[in-house]
């Protein structure tokens, strides 16, 4: 029977994540495994082909084919992060690949290995697979040796060996010869270990385990009534994105997946920026889900250790690595756009919201009964540094929420998250019941609200706008109401709303900003963005408009459920990192705006 290679499908990011808080992973809509770094998130990639090899066609995959493949299905086992890839042909004859890194408790703690798990199994016909296995290091530069055993290959080189055990041939797993699949057969890809049972009896007990373990973990999460299934699977792939051994939280799984197509807005995202681990912790905390918070409180205290309330880097490595220095690797780039970046120039800049969105991703803390490890005065005086840090840049030029690389200027949004820091920290010692210290910074939050209603007002636009003095518009100038420096229905932030919308809105999309920046002007719209509009339209009363755009951009999601960082707005296809928790998290803070209370319903 001569080999029919299967027809290529994806599309606009047709990609699952797999993960379980140690490695994470992207599988395509045919069931080849396209993007995974070892050993943690951040490190080099050994499946990399969704941004193109140096070799030939499959170098830096993990594919399981079905001959003369057509068409398939894909789709998460409902409230986990086990993905289900079913294949066929046009003879009759179809697959089923089950894709999940194992995630359970076992022995007291929490087993997330470095490994993935992927069974597949006939589910009708006599098919015929192929099973193509072609890790790559450094890059794609370094083909691994390969050694091989009865049960095992191990690919060796770089400093790191991956072995792939299976019940299966090894000869055709070898030589990539195509066979008939008469039964279950697993693969367990991870360290160099030997497996203490056999390899398709232990993955078949790791899968349940991982499916009990993810729903247990959504049932105790507290959901709105409306929008469950798409709020869900944003707070698993938030969880996803997180690096549990330190509390970090990634931006997203990925480097180099263009804003746009031809455009070299391309960057390395799998490192921790504090401001959007913050907004990740707040949208998990509002479903009750308070372990992510707990951790990042570790990884947020371990920042301020090092810092002495002094200068804070919006980001850092996801084990508080500092220099994060941006390199270019040889590999041609998502869909052919180039470059392919490392690292990341930005953790040279001053970005001064940073310090509110530490306060802020501390604050519930200070609040919450619940927490296993309540915070004390000693955690307070901590944070009043950031504090002190906050009001003295308030006022000051930095590269603002959107990272610009060549222009300085004293951002509203920086300025708003100062005032933030401020606010909280009053709140925090009111609660500790340190009168002076709330008056303290009571009266400092007051000064910044002043600068910003005066420096950051611009009676010309009659609107807020992006700079002191400036006049141009900025997205983030939205959250205004959500961080409660000005209600909702304060005439300065309707018009601020409807300024934005009428300036920045493409259809049912919002862009961050249309003015020309360090790359040109920007071509498509940014998530996160129109989710920060769905909510401030439903803030100030206009809540059957928010819900129409909310469901727009739940029509953009991918055939998972999972969203970019960016949408182009003439067709709704996804550009950007991949998944952006920027995005997913939009998805859960609409549903918790937009939806019917349960009284309605029980």
């Amino acid at each position: 029977m001569v080999w029919t290679p299967p027809v290529k499908m994806q599309s606009s990011l047709d990609l699952a994540m797999i993960g379980n808080c140690s490695i994470n992973a992207l599988v395509d809509k045919m069931g080849s495994l396209v993007w995974c770094c070892l050993p943690r998130f951040d490190g080099e990639p050994v499946f990399h082909s969704i941004l193109g090899t140096r070799g030939e066609e499959g170098d830096g995959s993990f594919s399981i084919e079905l001959n003369g493949a057509t068409r398939s299905e894909q789709e998460y086992v409902p409230n986990t992060a086990i993905v289900k890839t079913r294949v066929f042909d046009d003879e009759g004859n179809s697959i089923e690949i089950t894709d999940f890194c194992p995630r359970f408790t076992a022995k007291g703690r929490m087993f997330r290995p470095t490994a993935i798990v992927r069974r597949v199994r006939p589910l009708s016909g006599h098919p015929r697979i192929r099973v193509r296995c072609r890790p790559r290091f450094a890059w794609g530069e370094r083909v691994p040796d390969q050694t091989y055993g009865s049960n095992h290959v191990r690919w060796v080189g770089n400093g790191l060996t991956v072995r792939l055990t299976t019940n299966g041939s090894i000869t055709y797993v070898r030589n990539e010869t195509p066979f008939l699949l008469d039964g279950p057969m697993s693969f367990y890809l991870g360290p160099d270990e030997t497996l203490t049972d056999n390899p398709e009896r232990l993955c078949r007990d790791f899968e349940e385990s991982t499916e009990l373990q993810w729903r247990h973990w959504t049932r105790r999460l507290g959901l709105p009534l409306e929008y469950q299934e798409a709020v869900i699977r944003a707070a698993i792939t938030l969880k996803l994105c997180t690096y549990e051994e330190t509390g970090a939280i990634i931006a997203a799984a990925t480097t180099s997946i263009p804003e746009a197509s031809g455009t070299e807005r391309n960057w390395d995202y799998r490192y921790c920026w504090i401001r959007d681990a913050f907004f990740v912790v707040r949208a998990l905390n509002s479903l009750s889900e308070m372990e992510t918070m707990e951790n990042y409180l570790r990884y947020l205290n371990n920042i301020a250790a090092v810092t002495h309330g002094g200068h804070v880097q919006p980001l850092f490595g996801i084990g508080l690595e500092e220099k994060l220095v941006e390199e270019f690797v040889d590999l041609p780039g998502y869909r052919g756009n180039g470059p392919v970046r490392v690292g990341n120039q930005a953790y040279e800049h001053f970005q001064h919201d940073v310090y509110g969105q530490i306060v802020l991703g501390a604050a519930q803390a200070f609040f919450d009964k619940r927490m296993l490890h309540q915070p004390g005065l000693d955690d307070f005086r901590r944070l009043e540094q950031v504090g002190e840090r906050a009001f003295a840049m308030h006022d000051q030029p930095d590269a603002g929420i959107w990272e610009l690389r060549t222009r300085a200027r004293v951002h509203t949004s920086s300025s708003l998250m100062c005032w933030a820091a401020c606010d909280r920290l009053a709140n925090i010692a009111q609660n500790f019941a340190l009168e002076d210290r709330a008056r303290y910074w009571r009266e400092r939050a007051e000064k910044i609200h002043a600068v910003i209603c005066d420096r950051g007002w611009s009676e010309e636009k009659g609107a807020f706008v992006e700079s002191f003095e400036g006049s141009d518009l900025d997205a983030s100038l939205l959250l205004m109401a959500e961080v409660g420096f000005l209600p909702p229905k304060d005439p300065r932030f309707i018009a601020t709303v409807d300024k934005i919308g009428a300036e920045l809105r493409r259809g049912n999309h919002l862009f961050r900003y249309r003015a020309a920046d360090d790359f040109g002007t920007p071509e498509n719209a940014f998530n996160i963005c129109t989710f920060w509009y769905i909510d401030a339209l439903a803030r100030i009363g206009r809540k059957e408009e928010a819900r129409e755009i909310y469901e727009t951009m739940l029509s953009c999601r991918n055939h998972v459920g999972l969203l970019s960082e960016d949408t182009t707005p003439s067709t709704g296809e996804l550009w950007g990192n991949f998944p952006q928790t920027y995005s997913m998290v939009g998805i859960i803070n609409g549903a918790m705006r937009l939806s019917a209370g349960w009284e309605s319903v029980i």
